[in-house]
């Protein structure tokens, strides 16, 4: 090859999800993509509420939503009668009013966050996307490409390949629906 143009070529291994990338320096670069699992446990005294979720919504500290739902009697059967929504809405606004969470705002984020327990389903979530840079079969760098949402507890991260590597994944929480519960980073422990 003449001039100053250089190829790069890019292959996928196996059934691993890795692409190598011949580098010029000699040294290979793969890519090997994360999967994720968990993520959505929450606080036993929560009872299955992602708690941390919504009082990050609603701007306030998981303590103060925890405190203000101390007042709320949820409904025998699961559904509460007109008289008994409004006095547990009374309650907790009693609470949230003073670290200003409006009405409408409590209903938006109750209204995002509400499901039905059981069988397996949660809130509304958005799984994360990440893939690891490997060199010579080390991981160099974890790149985010979609942060997801609706983690409540930080998921266990494992790259294709390497299931054995542990990784630490941190979470942070947002007023936003599509940044709350997000990856904030993964490392290689």
């Amino acid at each position: 090859m003449s001039g100053s143009k250089k190829m790069t070529f890019v292959f996928v291994l196996g059934l691993v999800g890795a692409v190598q990338v011949p580098q010029l320096s000699g040294t290979e670069e793969m890519k090997a993509t994360l999967t994720f699992s968990g993520g959505h446990e929450t606080d036993s005294k929560d009872r299955g509420r992602p708690v941390a979720l919504i009082a990050a919504a609603l701007g306030v500290k998981t303590e103060i939503f925890r405190e203000a739902f101390r007042g709320v009697k949820p409904a025998k059967d699961g559904k509460p009668s007109k008289e008994e929504a409004e006095r547990n809405k009374e309650a907790l606004m009693k609470v949230l009013k003073l670290h200003g969470v409006t009405n409408e705002r409590l209903d938006e984020v109750s209204d995002y966050y509400r499901y039905k327990p059981g069988k397996g389903s949660v809130w509304k979530t958005t799984p994360a996307k990440a893939y690891a840079v490997l060199e010579d079969g080390k991981v160099k760098q974890i790149i985010v490409t979609d942060p997801g949402s609706g983690y409540s507890s930080a998921p266990i991260a494992t790259v294709q390949g390497m299931e054995k590597l542990s990784l630490k994944v941190t979470i942070q929480f947002n007023k936003e629906f599509k940044k709350n519960g997000s990856i904030q980073s993964i490392e290689a422990e």
